[in-house]
């Protein structure tokens, strides 16, 4: 049952690389890219989407990071705790 969820992940991969690729392929003319004080910036469609989802991520992952510190700080002034060692008896009623 392992090998088989291993391969349905791995074909459940290989179809989305291939639906990106086929949207790439289908959108590759040329956009351009009007920023602030004249700037223009031409590349095909795809690479403006990907750089804007990586730039999404980014400020994602930027805005979380205040957030994460507070948590490992908080976490590592926190005095350790073990857990409890199962109790192997059983009780009869």
């Amino acid at each position: 049952m392992k090998n088989f969820t291993h391969y349905l992940g791995l074909a459940a991969k290989l179809l989305v690389f291939l639906l990106v690729l086929g949207f790439a392929l289908k959108n590759s003319h040329s956009v351009t890219f009007n920023s602030y004080l004249g700037y223009a910036w031409q590349a095909p469609l795809i690479v403006m989407l990907g750089l804007a989802f990586v730039l999404g991520a980014m400020m994602g992952v930027l805005a979380l990071l205040p957030t994460l510190f507070q948590l490992r700080r908080g976490s590592a002034t926190k005095p350790q705790t073990t857990m409890a060692e199962p109790t192997t008896e059983i009780e009869s009623v």
